[in-house]
């Protein structure tokens, strides 16, 4: 018997579920009946015990001439199908509306069809439709993926509650008690299984069946989430993109391959585990990082490329750690195995620099990818054995290669992530980058990651080294599904790649797979994992790999024959010898072979110690100076903050008094750049105003949400873009990846800028690894500025210091050695050095340096000390005279108020470095010394200008300062006592110093 009050018992539960897909569903549809305004007829309960066929008849007729002219019970009595009407009465094809489009559930079996539609009958539904739901939402947590069977991928050998047929209601269900005991009932009785319930839309195991028993409703719900697969997506708030993974996970048949394609499979995993084994037979002592116990890997990232490049995609940026690296190199970007080969013989590098090992090396190729019969670019970026370190560098590189290709959508270029598990959920430079992932100037339209799990971190239980259940999670926080997999099911991990290829080319999102395997050998071939896990690696040793599982279960199926698997094993291992016998021919290492994006074209042809010039046509300058002065052209339209007006009209000013400050220096220099083609690139926090709020390079409209202007996009038509970004505030992630976007194009000037100096501590893994070592290292060039606001101002340690001297200390630049001096001294010792090191205390030094950083026929990473007291000094001006065709970056600037005739007076000469200069020159002139004391500015400290200082020592006959040019003269240090604290918090004790400090400068 239908009861209306049945559904009025379960709304009030479901409407607490805090379930989102199922559960609000079925509460949003049944509410149908509670909510609907009540019809005069009265309800259908009280009368369908002893009505007559003949009323009920009449109420269905009324009801299908217009359902909001019965009752609201009557209503749903009719569309859940349980009445039966005589074929008179029966509706015209098409005419009723469908259950599954107001209810979840409707009986399948024909006995439901015969009786009263009870409460029974609807628990039973909505408790099919919860197991179907708790198989999609924790499948995944009873899912069979260790290879070994230790323990769950999830660190939790409990079964989840709700997957057990008699209690498995999850707790945070609201209903659960409600339905609990129905279900129990259901499954105690052999014919309950066999029982047929229609399907509902939220799942696709039925494929064109609608309605199928419950026996082979759980038989296919196991068989998706519980076998070699677990999914986790049921996070996801987009119904669209969950229907999506549902229908590609459960639809019938879907993970079912052809002969050829399993053929394929077993020919790539048989090179894979040839690599690993050749190397351990001809290098047995050496370290190499091996891929054993995870050698699908190699097979997997080939499908994961076939299918992107299938769906359109014409180069991949990849990153990874050591750890099969190698086999990587070999079997996936196919690089010539004469040249990894090679970097075992222990041979000299033909190139500059002091090298790497060869299991941190990158790559670049370009082939054929003879799946998909198109050309692929390939690209493996260098890194460190800091192991996330290069995720947001590959992420940088992959935005600017869409970005010159103008792939707005990321449909043509894309990147692939390889990471361990410990690192992943260890290191939090991966949310980082994974925070990048969806904001408009730092996304690259999805990533694929493909996690190894190797379920251990060096010789760490991941018991004792994550909080969460599973590596992954981290990757939950952008919404991204997450599918885990055994290793040694090579068709289930090839399904998840397909799988993550088109989530990836759908809805250009992140995407995991998470490869659960082992290694077979510890964190290194030489390493004993024993120590430390002894019933692992007992299990491990007795664990055939997954190749010979592989072979075995195709040859059981008949797919191949053993002569079959062994010719190609053999047939790889001549091909590896043949290379061998190559190498060994080899006299030198060239790592220009190793680079991840040669820059074809830029060095060809060029004299590498001529600068282009830097100063530039007067009438550009006061081009630039307006346009960038100059409020939006609908003016009247778009409403400016009043500060903005009186800091545009005091721009102009400027421009007709032909004076630059710091922030019209900066922008000049990028302006003249943009009109020469080069786009400039400007990130960091806040950049787009500033922090000192001086820069303003974005306005936005006082009205309107979103509505902003870009002066310096504005400057001509023909002109380069620029893009200026705020950034999140990361400083670890956000810098790798402007280094990576310098590393793609040469010409382009690309500046990443901390909020304040001091905050690029928390990037200085990327700046030790990557900027500071990385053409030493891997022969990498890159010409990316790094502003650091610096200057002790009395604002506390934290908003004093970029620590200068951290980065003097990673020059190469030797302060012992004084170079042979020559025309190009000042080029060549650019030409030599690691990086570029600047303090400049004028906007029109600002602006050559800037423009240098192009000029230059090489690439030279910049770290520019800016000013925040010197944006606003009114000294701290420069003229256009010292900025116009002729002039160029002054390493040191004279004491131009002291001529040549009264050298001789001077009776002490002081070398300073940044906004200190102001300072040194005002207490000099408040003491009338200005013919006593001579200050000389050192504006590019490293590589440090020796010819210049050794002319300005020579220029006064002084004999108080000893130096490389004359030992008979004495040097002293003027300046702040040493401190472990850059600076002191206290502003009373910051005056005190400063006093301290201009006192004994002024003493003779």
């Amino acid at each position: 018997m239908y009861r209306a009050t049945a559904f009025r018992k379960i709304i009030p539960q479901l409407s607490s579920s805090p379930t989102h897909s199922a559960s609000n569903k079925v509460k949003s549809k049944l509410c149908v009946v509670s909510s609907r305004q009540q019809s005069s007829v009265p309800a259908a309960e009280p009368f369908l015990n002893g009505a007559s066929a003949n009323y009920v008849e009449e109420m269905y007729r009324s009801w299908q001439e217009d359902p909001k002219s019965v009752h609201a019970s009557w209503d749903a009595f009719f569309r859940s199908q349980a009445y039966q009407p005589p074929p008179t009465l029966a509706p015209p094809s098409g005419n009723q509306v469908p259950i599954s489009s107001l209810a979840p559930f409707v009986g399948g079996a024909s006995s439901h069809f015969n009786e009263p539609l009870s409460e029974k009958i609807i628990d039973d539904h909505l408790a099919v439709q919860a197991l179907i739901r708790s198989y999609q939402i924790r499948g995944h947590h009873i899912a069979q993926l260790d290879p070994l069977g230790i323990q769950a991928a999830d660190l939790d050998d409990k079964h989840p509650q709700e997957l057990i047929f008699h209690n498995f209601w999850p707790s945070s269900i609201s209903y659960a008690q409600q339905l609990q005991h129905k279900v129990a009932d259901m499954m105690q009785k052999e014919t309950d299984m066999e029982k047929v319930f229609k399907l509902p839309s939220t799942t696709f195991i039925g494929g064109k069946e609608k309605a199928l028993p419950l026996r082979e409703i759980i038989k296919r719900l196991e068989d998706t989430y519980c076998r070699s697969i677990g999914a986790e997506f049921m996070f996801i708030n987009s119904l669209e993109q969950c229907n999506w993974i549902r229908q590609k996970l459960e639809t019938p048949g879907i993970m079912n391959m052809s002969e050829d394609q399993k053929r394929l499979i077993l020919a790539r995993l048989t090179r894979a585990t040839g690599f690993e084994a050749f190397l351990a037979r001809k290098w047995s002592s050496e370290k190499r990082f091996g891929l054993e116990g995870a050698e699908i890997l190699i097979p997997a990232m080939k499908q994961v490329i076939d299918k992107s490049t299938e769906l359109g995609v014409e180069s991949v940026v990849m990153g990874m750690p050591h750890r099969g690296r190698l086999n990587v190199l070999a079997n996936v970007c196919r690089k010539p195995l004469e040249q990894i080969f090679t970097q075992f013989a222990a041979l000299e590098a033909a190139d500059d620099g002091s090298g790497d090992v060869k299991y941190h090396l990158g790559t670049y190729i370009e082939r054929l990818n003879r799946v998909t019969n198109k050309n692929i670019r390939l690209a493996v970026v260098a890194n460190p054995s800091h192991l996330e370190a290069v995720d947001p560098v590959v992420q940088g590189k992959t935005r600017a290669e869409q970005f010159y290709r103008g792939d707005g959508e990321g449909k043509k270029v894309m990147s692939i992530l390889l990471h361990g598990d410990a690192a992943f959920c260890g290191q939090g430079v991966v949310f980082e980058t994974f925070h990048l992932s969806d904001l408009p100037d730092y996304t690259t339209h999805g990533t694929i990651h493909i996690v190894v799990n190797n379920q251990i971190g060096f010789t760490t239980d991941p018991r004792f080294s994550r909080s969460s259940s599973y590596c992954t999670d981290v990757a939950r926080v952008v919404n991204a599904p997450i599918f885990h997999v055994n290793s040694d099911d090579p068709e289930a991990v090839i399904h998840v790649c397909n799988l993550a290829a088109e989530w990836r080319n759908t809805f250009h999102k992140d995407v995991v797979i998470d490869i659960v395997s082992y290694r077979r050998n510890g964190h290194n071939e030489i390493d004993e994992p024993m120590f430390t896990q002894p019933l692992m690696y007992k299990i491990i040793k007795k664990t055939p790999p997954a190749l010979d599982k592989y072979a075995n279960k195709l040859i059981e199926e008949k797919v191949v024959t053993e002569e079959q698997v062994k010719d190609v094993k053999e047939k790889y291992d001549k091909i590896c010898e043949e290379a061998y016998v190559n190498a060994r021919k080899e006299t030198h290492i060239k790592y220009k072979d190793w680079l991840d994006s040669p820059w074809s074209g830029f060095f060809e042809g060029k004299d590498p110690l001529k600068v282009s010039t830097t100063g530039i046509n007067e009438n550009t300058l006061v081009h630039i100076g307006k346009r960038f002065s100059s409020p939006p052209p609908n003016a009247t339209e778009f409403v400016i903050h009043k500060g903005i007006e009186r800091i545009l009209k005091a721009r102009l000013q400027m421009v007709e008094s032909r004076t630059v400050d710091w922030a019209l220096g900066e922008a000049m220099a990028f302006g003249s750049l943009l009109k020469e083609g080069i786009h400039v690139r400007l990130s960091g926090q806040d950049v787009e105003r500033g922090t000192f709020s001086h820069r303003h390079h974005v306005l936005h409209h006082q009205t309107v949400d979103k509505a902003t202007y870009r002066p310096l996009n504005n400057l001509y038509p023909d002109q380069a873009p620029y893009t200026v970004c705020n950034s999140s505030l990361s400083e670890f992630g956000v810098l790798g990846f402007e280094l990576g976007f310098s590393m793609t194009n040469p010409n382009t000037l690309v500046c990443w800028e901390a909020q304040f100096g001091d905050f690029n501590n928390t990037a200085q893994c990327i700046i030790d690894q990557f900027i500071s070592s990385g053409q030493a290292k891997w022969v990498r060039q890159s010409g990316l500025v790094m502003l650091l606001p610096h200057g002790l101002e009395g604002m506390g340690p934290e908003h004093s210091s970029a620590r200068l001297e951290r980065f003097l200390q990673m020059s190469d630049d030797d302060p012992e050695y004084f170079p042979p001096e020559s025309a190009e001294f000042a080029v060549r010792q650019l030409h030599d050095i690691n990086w570029i090191i600047a303090n400049c205390t004028t906007p029109a030094n600002l602006f050559h340096i800037l423009r240098r950083q192009i000029a230059l026929p090489f690439r030279k990473p910049l770290v520019l000390m800016t000013p925040k007291s010197l944006l606003r000094h009114p000294e701290a001006k420069s003229s256009f005279d010292d900025m116009i065709e002729g002039t160029e970056f002054l390493r040191v600037i004279p004491d131009d108020s002291i001529s040549e005739r009264k050298a001789d007076s001077v009776e002490k000469l002081v070398f300073c470095s940044g906004k200190v200069y102001y300072d040194l020159i005002k207490a000099r002139n408040d003491n009338n010394l200005g013919d006593k004391i001579a200050v000389v500015r050192v504006e590019q400290i490293s590589p440090f200008p020796f010819d210049l200082v050794k002319k300005e020592c020579l220029r006064y006959p002084i004999k108080s300062l000893n130096t490389t040019v004359n030992g008979q003269r004495k040097m002293t240090y003027v300046g702040r006592p040493t401190a472990a604290s850059p600076a002191t918090g206290s502003k009373m004790q910051h005056v005190k110093e400063l006093e301290n400090l201009l006192a004994d400068f002024m003493t003779l």
